[in-house]
């Protein structure tokens, strides 16, 4: 291999081995919510941080598009539970407020 092909090689590997720690750092940031998103989610996370650690890849490790793609579907996938999660929990706007038990008490029944 020529000079050139070594450093088009090692250029790529460093982008990939940045983009995968940059994916890596936002996924260990989401840690902090794994309390509200359940079973599910941190199954995501720590799968996604398992098989980014591991040796074993389905691509050799100079290559890191199968770490990159891994950790960027456990982002989406948890992204996409927060959102339910925080849709789940807020009202929408406008919408009536559902009646306490202490407005009831108030309230003459004909």
């Amino acid at each position: 291999m020529s000079r050139e092909a070594w450093i088009v090689v090692g250029v790529v590997a460093v982008v990939t081995l940045v983009g995968a720690v940059v994916l890596a750092v936002r996924v260990i940031r989401t840690r902090r919510l794994l309390g509200t998103l359940g079973l599910n989610g941190k199954l995501a996370f720590y799968g996604a941080l398992l098989y980014t650690v591991l040796p074993i890849d389905l691509l050799p490790d100079p290559i890191y598009l199968d770490d990159m793609a891994v950790l960027t579907g456990a982002l989406l996938y948890l992204g996409r539970l927060v959102r339910q999660r925080r849709a789940a929990s807020t009202p929408l706007p406008g919408a009536p407020d559902a009646p306490s038990g202490t407005d009831r008490a108030h309230r003459r029944v004909p």
